[in-house]
């Protein structure tokens, strides 16, 4: 233990403890901009500054150790100065024009700014521009950048990706696309942690509030809207809700007050993917040697963007269910077209997701087999869905609740939780048990591959009767699914079934979620997911009767000719920019 004083304060702490997290323990937190625990603690933005007695220089709290006896002042006069003149100069290269900006009252930089008490910025304003590919769900503002580093470190660290780096030097010094390459060139996932991760509004996704908006208006459309598991979990935070079954029905009567004609679940097409995926891993499995093993989840467009620029020979190895999000808009644009006698072509699928890779998956040019349009048609985040309630002054803390219209708005606990880690697996394993022996399993039989993993994979074995014993892994984020992907290559591990997710924690922890600024909410929200599959009476995705009717009326069997037309994909049907050579 080491002993010393903050601001007066005695304190006893663990060696390696920092001055920031001393300076918190004070009862006097230091700000910081760049500092990420445990991502990224270079001290780049000087903003943590802090006076240490004996030492000349000012020194950096978030990655500076306590030592023995030391007195620490946080907020001298010298500290406030340096402090105040570092963000300044942080200002005069930063767009401030806040009113315009979607990170507006959620800025660590605007917090920052207000906090010193900055009136004025004192030197030259040099604002830098850059061009950018608006089509790409992925936005990137160059004059909103404050170099703080975060996106490089997640996208390097946790995700593996690369796609970030430095350019310049000096004051001249900028972030963009590594390689030279553009955004659409890049072998990117789109899967949003370095939004999640931008401490200001540098990072952001495509806003397609807009379109949703000029639909909402047309009387010509029918607009039918799909709402993801992890949304609401996640949404409620934004009104100081919390996560649960009533936060879930205000959901529903705040798109009802925006003006949806239809609020349908994805869970839906969540409980509709299980009846697919998993009798195709039946399929599979009992015909062993006409397949790559092992076979891979497909619900998640950054992971099978990943795949197939990173491991393009695991392809094969990938489902050929399309997403939730997917299966449901083929549907809707289907049979809910005919049961309620409107033209396809009239109705606008709009998904609320907490991913912007979705945003991309809408627009694969393959994945129009409804009736030749898209799909979906156009897809939010959950921060995009938060605004648009805003901007309607919709009071949801006084919303009454609502269900999901019918058919499309039936779900299971199985499908609650397809928005947290190791939730599609235990929801496939649930079905597959049941479509190999006709019963079913206790519904937490498969507990073990719930929650976060442990910094690598999660891994089980189960004896299902009448097939033998199913291998199975689970892994979030890409950084460990590349570990994941090589162990395979080297035939250090075996798996039969793998889903992975490509964020941190599953689509609870997705880069469209609402962000909380140094704080990873995936293991929080995920729980909130658990917890809901648990209070469902029912929780296995082919006792969903809506589902069986779809079949019984329409579709006629997972995997058969209709079903596999519309709910199924060639992922070699489109192409994903080649990852650059890895150092080795």
């Amino acid at each position: 233990m080491v002993k010393l004083t903050v601001n007066g304060v005695a304190l006893e702490v663990p060696e390696n403890t920092t001055l920031l997290e001393a300076a918190k323990l004070a009862g006097t937190p230091v700000p910081s901009l760049c500092y990420w625990k445990g991502l990224n603690e270079i001290g780049a933005c000087r903003v943590c500054v802090v006076e240490v007695e004996g030492i000349d220089k000012l020194v950096t709290a978030c990655n500076n150790p306590v030592q023995e006896g030391m007195v620490v002042h946080t907020n001298s006069p010298r500290v406030r100065s340096a402090r105040r003149t570092n963000l300044r100069l942080i200002l005069s290269q930063h767009d401030c024009q806040c009113a315009f900006c979607v990170r507006s009252g959620n800025c660590e930089l605007q917090k920052m700014a207000m906090e010193a008490n900055l009136l004025y910025i004192p030197y030259p304003i040099d604002i830098r521009k850059s061009q950018w590919d608006r089509s790409a769900p992925l936005i990137r503002q160059e004059s909103k950048c404050i170099k703080c580093m975060r996106c490089i470190q997640v996208c390097d660290k946790i995700q593996s990706l690369n796609i970030w780096d430095v350019a310049g030097t000096g004051s001249r010094v900028s972030v963009n696309v590594s390689h030279n390459r553009t955004i659409r060139e890049a072998d990117c996932a789109f899967c949003g942690q370095c939004v999640t991760h931008c401490p200001t509004a540098a990072l952001r996704e495509r806003d397609d509030t807009e379109p949703v908006l000029d639909a909402l208006a047309d009387p010509e459309i029918t607009t039918v809207v799909q709402v993801a598991p992890a949304v609401r979990v996640a949404w409620a935070e934004q009104f100081g809700l919390t996560p649960g079954p009533e936060t879930t029905g205000r959901m529903v009567t705040a798109l009802k007050r925006l003006g949806f004609d239809y609020v349908f679940d994805t869970n839906f097409g969540a409980d509709l993917t299980i009846m697919e995926e998993g009798s195709e891993f039946v399929e599979r499995f009992t015909h062993r040697e006409d397949y790559a093993w092992p076979m891979f989840t497909s619900c998640c467009p950054g992971w099978v963007r990943f795949v197939k620029s990173n491991y393009p020979e695991f392809t094969d190895n990938l489902s050929t269910a399309k997403s939730p999000q997917q299966m449901f808009g083929a549907v809707a644009k289907s049979y809910f077209a005919e049961k309620i006698g409107v033209d396809p072509h009239k109705i606008k699928v709009i998904s609320i997701m907490p991913c912007l890779a979705k945003k991309e998956e809408a627009a694969l040019e393959p994945l129009r087999d409804a009736c030749g349009d898209p799909d979906v048609d156009i897809v939010l985040t959950t921060r995009e869905f938060v605004r648009m309630v805003r901007s309607d002054h919709i009071q949801v803390e006084n919303l009454p609740e609502s269900a999901f219209d019918s058919p499309l708005g039936t779900s299971t606990g199985a499908a609650v939780v397809f928005g947290a880690t190791g939730g599609v697996m235990d929801a496939a394993l649930r079905s597959a048990y049941y479509l190999i022996t006709g019963r079913n399993p206790n519904a937490d039989t498969f507990r073990a591959v719930r929650g976060m993993d442990n910094g690598t994979w999660k891994e089980a074995a189960f004896n299902i009767p009448g097939a033998g014993v199913v291998r199975v892994a689970v892994v979030s984020s890409l950084g460990r699914t590349r570990k994941l992907l090589e162990a395979l290559r080297r035939g250090d591990v075996h798996y039969d079934f793998v889903e992975v997710m490509a964020c941190p924690g599953g689509c609870a922890g997705g880069g469209g979620q609402p962000i909380v600024d140094g704080v990873e909410m995936a293991e929080y929200r995920g729980g909130a997911l658990w917890e809901l599959d648990k209070g469902e009476r029912v929780r296995f995705s082919h006792e969903n009767n809506d589902v069986q009717a779809l079949y019984r009326d329409y579709l006629e069997k997972p995997c058969g000719q209709r079903s596999h037309h519309l709910l199924h994909t060639d992922h070699h049907a489109w192409q994903m920019p080649p990852a650059p050579p890895r150092e080795t």
